[in-house]
């Protein structure tokens, strides 16, 4: 096997431009990737850049002849292993070999809503609010709290996107000439707490995202998104075909998207939505099912109200269970305890006052006993729901439980209501709905169960506040959901120490390996730290940076790309620079990434300020990046509710088993902008002294590239002034 890899490697890499190169490097990780493949073995690889390590896992996953998913954090990643890569695999290797990318459902357009929308086409409208911003676990577009998109625009994406459905074979949204409004793409589109899947739904013989599934489920190879791998394992491996072995690109990602996909999340959207998508299935004679749809999107704005105290802290637990009755076992016994009979029976009974809306209260099961509380911590709760005010969280939830519940109950009497006769499309709709309420009932639920090993925290969006519950540790979950049946490659320019325990990896079963990088830092890079420079900590330490910054820019003559850990600073220096520099500067503030990434690499003498989403990911090679300034070290923040209660179940030995990681890999990340091919030479300059003062900076410095390193700032001066010179000589 060893020998075949070997030689198929050569082979891919003859078909290169250019007729590729030697790279023992990506020879040796081959050969790892081939062993650890044939074994059952797990395997994590750092490999630094340029080592070429996508070819490395790919050659081996095509001669395995087993079924191989690869995820990746980033879509340039997936369209460079599609596009390029792959074809250049399956030309070499001759064996047939096919592969298929695969997204999340709500990334191709469903045809059944496009069906529904039919023939509204020519005269659609839309009013304001007739669509809610995405939740926060949507990447596909960021939305906005207060979008005042004009809605006629927004209808007429719709009428493009149904002209589009009609012509398009894939249905992939990565095909449209154009960035539809979130409104627009809602209006065509499902996610997968809606579909009630290819048998159910009177589209589904045609439906894109199920076509998709079937060529994924043909194919050697799969493409998916770390984001829709955590998904798969969230569902209970329901999303992707059966396969035996996984790369992990982009490694140091894993953690954090695994993080995410395992727990869940509860915004005001996801109530407005539910509401919006059951008016129009039910009976607009119903009171009963209208008031249940007015009680479900009230909790909107209440969800909001309480939520915006809390944002950015974590929920205790108690805080969470008070209000629901611990003999409940979840949402649905409750449910299933209340007739019709008994509902109709209550109409006259009160929710918790200050919301009351005339409907009909909660579940006997599921009410708080609010007569003579027991403790403070009740006392608080009951009178938090006093007339005027919102109830406290735990009580929002049983409140919410409810409603939720009620609508469900509406949802299903006016589908027997419509019996059998029922057109296709109408129970299509209805099914559509009540999966998404099913989804929200089930989640309301599992937050009012909080485990121990979990955290509860409010995310503070750009949009709105969200409820969410992530797992404090991701280990056990993988150990037991993953790694019993299937066999993991992990691979990164930077992978973070201890990252194969972090994630749950067996380590009898795992081999670790570092196959280094083919440049030659020593001679081309130099990493500078800034040892005279005040204390970052302190007042004085922020002028004293931009003066330093000034220095080393003038020297570059532009070509820098200036990393901060914060928008403030970034925007203090970009304002206070921007009148003392002649060299353009270019702020993460003015331009999407794309188009301020193409502004900086088209002219040399610029300068790109940006934050922490251009740590990584970021590819500028040739003279135009010569610098590389890293404000600070990248330590995360202590009061980040997840990275919080690791520390409290790491205890004293925290800083080092959860900051510290974290910041390495960062500053690792960071640094690694600076040399992307064998010819380019620069400077990182890090303008923090603790990194040449404090007891663990051996530990951050272990995890940057080879470079040569220094604290005198003349001898940066001359360097960068060469290659300037040297730029300027071959302009």
């Amino acid at each position: 096997m060893p020998d075949e890899v070997t030689t198929t490697l050569g082979r891919v890499a003859a078909g290169l431009p250019g007729g590729g190169e030697s790279r023992p490097g990506q020879v040796e990780m081959a050969v790892a990737v081939a062993t650890a493949m044939a074994g059952g073995r797990n395997l994590v690889v750092q490999a630094g850049t340029g080592t070429g390590k996508s070819l490395a896992y790919l050659v081996p996953a095509a001669l395995s002849g087993e079924k191989i998913v690869v995820a990746t954090a980033t879509k340039a990643l997936q369209d460079q292993l599609a596009d390029k890569d792959l074809p250049l695999v399956a030309a070499a290797t001759d064996n047939g070999l096919t592969f298929a990318v695969l997204k999340g459902r709500s990334n191709y357009v469903c045809r059944q809503r496009v069906s529904e929308i039919g023939g509204r086409g020519s005269q659609l409208t839309l009013a304001p609010g007739s669509a809610d911003p995405p939740d926060a676990d949507d990447t596909l577009t960021a939305g906005s709290e207060a979008d005042t998109t004009d809605p006629s625009t927004i209808a007429e994406q719709v009428r493009s996107l149904v002209r589009w459905a009609e012509d398009t074979t894939v249905g992939d949204r990565a095909e449209l000439s154009f960035e539809p409004h979130f409104r627009a793409w809602a209006m065509v589109s499902t996610t997968a707490r809606e579909c009630p899947g290819a048998f159910r739904c009177p589209s589904g013989r045609d439906c894109f995202a199920e076509h998709a599934r079937a060529r994924a489920a043909e194919a050697d190879v799969i493409v998916v998104n770390t984001h829709l791998y955590g998904a798969h394992l969230a569902s209970g491996g329901a999303v992707l075909p059966e396969h035996q072995i996984v790369v992990f690109d982009e490694a140091h990602e894993v953690e954090d998207v695994m993080t995410d996909s395992l727990g869940l999340e509860v915004g005001p959207g996801r109530f407005r939505a539910l509401a919006i998508a059951a008016r129009p299935v039910v009976d607009s004679d119903d009171e009963g099912a209208g008031k249940a749809i007015e009680a479900v999107a009230d909790l909107a704005d209440v969800f909001h109200r309480v939520l915006r105290p809390w944002s950015g802290r974590r929920i205790p637990q108690r805080d969470l269970m008070d209000g629901v009755d611990p003999g409940v076992p979840d949402a649905a016994a409750a449910r299933a305890s209340v007739t019709d009979a008994d509902q109709d029976a209550e109409q006259d009974a009160d929710e918790p006052q200050g919301l009351d809306l005339g409907l009909a209260p909660l579940p006997k099961s599921m009410k708080r006993t609010v007569a003579a509380p027991a403790s403070t911590a009740k006392a608080t709760a009951v009178r938090a729901t006093a007339v005027g005010s919102d109830p406290a969280i735990g009580t929002l939830l049983a409140l919410a439980t409810g409603r939720v519940g009620r609508l469900v109950d509406q949802l299903r009497r006016a589908e027997r209501a419509a019996g059998e006769s029922e057109p296709p499309t109408d129970r299509s709709r209805r099914d559509r709905v009540l999966l998404a309420a099913g989804h929200l009932a089930a989640d309301l639920a599992r937050l009012a169960m909080l485990g121990d090993e979990e955290v509860a925290w409010v995310e503070d969006g750009s949009r709105q506040p969200s409820l969410r519950v992530s797992p404090i540790d991701v280990g056990p979950l993988l150990a037991e959901q993953l790694w019993r049946s299937v066999t993991g490659v992990l691979t990164s320019a930077t992978v973070p120490i201890g990252l194969a325990e972090r994630l749950g990896m067996p380590l009898a079963a795992t081999d670790i390996l570092d196959v280094g990088s083919p440049f030659d830092y020593r001679s081309n890079a130099l990493l500078y730290v800034a040892r005279s420079l005040p204390d970052r900590r302190k007042p004085e330490a922020e002028p004293a940076m931009h003066d330093e910054l000034e220095v080393l820019i003038n020297a570059a003559g532009g070509r820098t790309l200036a990393l901060f850990t914060s928008w403030r600073a970034m925007r203090a220096a970009a304002e206070v620079l921007g009148e003392r520099l002649d060299v353009p500067i270019l702020s993460q503030s003015d331009l999407p990434k794309p188009a301020l990434v193409e502004a900086f690499r088209a002219d040399e003498t610029a300068c790109l300020f940006a934050t922490l989403g251009f740590w990584q990911g970021v590819d500028v090679p040739g003279r135009t990046l010569s610098l590389v300034t890293i404000d600070r070290i990248p330590f995360p923040r202590p009061d980040d509710p997840v990275l919080e209660a690791r520390r409290e179940l790491a205890g004293p030995g925290a800083f080092g088993t959860v900051d510290l990681p974290r910041a390495g890999t960062l500053l690792a990340q960071g640094a690694g902008r600076l040399i992307r091919t064998g010819s380019d030479r620069g400077v990182v300059a890090v303008l923090d002294s603790r990194l040449a003062k404090a007891s663990y900076r051996s530990a951050l410095l272990a995890r940057v590239p080879p470079m040569k390193r220094t604290l005198d700032r003349d001898e940066v001066v001359a360097f960068l002034a060469d290659i300037a010179a040297t730029a300027d000589a071959g302009a």
